[in-house]
């Protein structure tokens, strides 16, 4: 004779199968990609994120990897023209490289990197040669930065044991390392030299201020 709890468990289980066939359902392919799909990519990926033309290229070209293209009435592909496709955003103010390295630069020298991490950001991202140099960090602004990253890593004049007794052999690695996270900053190595023999704050300050005064002189 059979229970009627082993009865009653039954249909239980047998609804908790399907309940947990319909969660494992496979998610909705989407459907290829036409022209003005990829517009539209191309627009919602320019609203959400500070880019270039270049990453919006490689964006909606990945795109067409992941879910290809749709054909037209006569069952062939439709031929995109990406770049293109990308040119007229940038006409159309969507996509502005010069006003992306502006800003890059801005929030990296802001941040304490030198130059050569600005070059790097900006040539990773895909600007141009020409836009690069126009943002790169003059004179002033790559002492400014090179002082703050020392100033927020606590190096040289804002090292907080730099009068203290210590063992050369400790000295001196500690003076390598601190040179080392200086150049991979992108820092020149005659401002990091400089700012981490600096004694004093204030000498850092009388070279910044050289610096912008020369600088000056010469827009004038």
């Amino acid at each position: 004779m059979v229970s009627g709890k082993a009865i009653s468990s039954s249909p239980g289980r047998e609804a908790g199968a399907v309940s947990g066939r319909k969660r494992r359902e496979k998610p909705r392919v989407k459907p290829p990609l036409t022209e003005t799909a990829l517009r539209d990519l191309a627009l919602h990926y320019a609203a959400r994120f500070a880019t270039t033309g270049a990453r919006v290229e490689a964006f909606l070209t990945r795109k067409i990897r992941e879910r290809g293209l749709a054909e037209d009435a006569d069952g062939r592909r439709v031929e995109v023209d990406i770049p293109a496709l990308v040119a007229r955003l940038v006409e159309l103010g969507y996509v502005d490289d010069d006003a992306y390295a502006r800003a890059r630069a801005r929030d990296l020298g802001a941040r304490g990197y030198g130059g050569r991490r600005v070059e790097e950001t900006l040539r990773f991202a895909g600007v141009g040669e020409e836009i690069r140099r126009a943002h790169a960090p003059g004179e002033a602004g790559s002492r400014r930065a090179a002082a703050l990253m020392a100033q927020k890593k606590r190096l040289g004049p804002w090292a907080r044991d730099q009068d203290g007794v210590r063992d050369p052999l400790t000295a001196r690695k500690t003076h390598e390392k601190a040179v080392a996270a200086m150049l991979r900053a992108g820092h020149q190595y005659d401002h990091v030299r400089f700012v981490l023999a600096a004694r004093r704050p204030e000498d850092v300050d009388q070279w910044l201020d050289e610096a912008t005064d020369e600088e000056e002189a010469e827009q004038w």
